[in-house]
This record gives C-alpha cells, structure tokens and sequence, in this order.
C-alpha cells in the first residue's frame, strides 16, 4: 500500500471511529450498574464497549474486507492475516463507567506484523491522534511532535498503576520515588492509548506501564514513533505490542528514563 493509499485508509478510518465516538459519548451515564460485567480482577465491561467494537468492525471491516481482527471484546472472530486491525473500543471503561472524561478508542492497522496506521480518539474533546506510516503524526489535521528536550528535570510523566499484576510492584515503586524527585511529576489517567497520544503531542514526555495488551498500545506507540519518540519494552527491544511492557519517550530523554526502567525491570524480574 503506498503512502497516498494509506493516507485515503487513514482518513477514511478516523470517520468510522469518530462515529463510534459519538455513540459512546451519547452513552455516558447511562450505563446501570447492573449492566456492568467483571472481566477479571478490575476488569469491566458494558454493552457500550461490546457495541462500540462491532460498530469499529463493521466500518473498519467495509474499508479493508481482506483484513482480519484481533479485537479487546471479542465480538469478532480473532485470526492474523497480512492486514490486521487491532482495536480496543473503549480504552479507560473504568474511567467512562465512573464518568470521569479520559477514555478513548484505539485503532491500529498492521501489514505483515507491522503497524502502518495509528488512531486515538480522545471521545470527550474529539481530538483525533492519527499517523500513517511514513507520513508524520497529526491531531485533527495538524501536526504533532513529541518535545524538543534534553533532561528529565523538565519532563512531566505518565504511567498506569498496576491493578490486577502485583509481581514487579517493589520495582515499579522505586521508579516512581525516582521519577517524582527528578522530573516535573507523574500523572496517571487510566487509558493508555490516550497517555502514549498525549506524547506523541508533547504534552507528556515519557510513559512506562506493564501488564497492558497489544489494543492498548499499538496506536498509540505508532503515533509516538511517527511524531519523532522512541520506543521499546524493559529490555531495549521491540517486543512492546505482545511482550506486556512499554516504554516510550521524546528521543531527547530516551536514555535517561530508560536507564531506570532497565535499573528496577531487568530481566532478572519476574516476567
């Protein structure tokens, strides 16, 4: 697919997530708690999600019929392919069920393993974050880069607490006792796809969290990378998407924050 193709897929999927945007926000508060299920230990789910994620299938499915899924809720037969969408439809249920506005859709588009298009949509705002490869990072059509800086002491962080994988906690607190004393401060807002954007945008410097799945993240590390970021999981390497860990910050500070994420998530660690 070459970078005009990719650009009419991209622009053509942001429509279809937009609308689906709409839906959920025309379903805050209005989800009882009865019609709230647990996944798994604080792991929720309504019928808004499972909604959401047909509605993205179904558009996304009519632009690319030769792709396949890998989808957080399931609604859809989950099988690789060369194109395949990864989507989590609502990124930050917790947060939407409590109505607390910072959740999002995340959609990724990746050919033959790899990611070639990045979308969030902040709901609440309708900031669009959107890439395609090759083609820079964009919030609803204009440009975006992470930030220009060169030391922690001017980066503001963002993480996710864990909240279901205690194993690497001891670590995870030493990090934060680090990165509160050195940086401008860690904030945690509870939609990953959403944190990974606002770097991509320079409006968060660094993001670290463990735990997460491939949805959470593809989008938004696409983004941080087509908007000038690095990258990896605790060990240096690629293997963000599937390996549970990620770590991504303005290339300005890349060293530095990972050389205390490396320090306390080794591979020593409990994986």
């Amino acid at each position: 697919m070459n970078p005009p193709e990719l650009k009419n897929l991209c622009e053509k999927a942001n429509e279809v997530v937009r609308r689906t945007g709409n839906f959920i926000q025309q379903e805050l508060g209005k989800v009882q708690e009865a019609a709230i299920e647990t996944k798994s230990l604080n792991s929720l789910v309504s019928y808004v999600d499972k909604t959401a994620e047909k509605q993205l299938v179904k558009g996304l499915g009519e632009l690319l019929p030769e792709a396949t899924f890998l989808t957080e809720e399931e609604t859809v037969e989950q099988s690789e392919g060369h194109y395949r969408w990864i989507i989590d439809p609502l990124d930050g249920t917790t947060n939407f069920l409590h109505q607390l506005p910072f959740f999002s859709i995340s959609v990724a588009l990746q050919a033959a393993g790899k990611t070639i298009i990045g979308i969030v949509l902040e709901v609440n705002r309708k900031e669009c974050f959107y890439a395609w490869k090759g083609g820079g990072a964009f919030l609803n059509g204009k440009p975006i880069h992470t930030r220009s800086i060169t030391s922690l002491s001017d980066s503001l962080i963002a993480t996710g607490f864990p909240y279901y994988d205690y194993s690497r906690q001891e670590g995870f607190l030493r990090i934060l006792s680090f990165f509160m004393q050195n940086t401008r401060g860690i904030r945690r807002f509870g939609s990953a796809a959403l944190d990974l954007a606002y770097v991509a945008c320079g409006r968060f410097d660094l993001f670290f969290e463990y735990s997460l799945n491939a949805w959470d993240v593809a989008a938004g590390a696409f983004l941080v990378q087509e908007a000038g970021g690095r990258v990896s999981d605790f060990s240096g390497k690629e293997d963000y998407l599937f390996g549970r860990e990620i770590f991504a910050a303005a290339d300005g500070i890349y060293e530095a924050g990972f050389a205390e994420i490396e320090k306390e998530f080794s591979s020593n660690e409990i994986k």
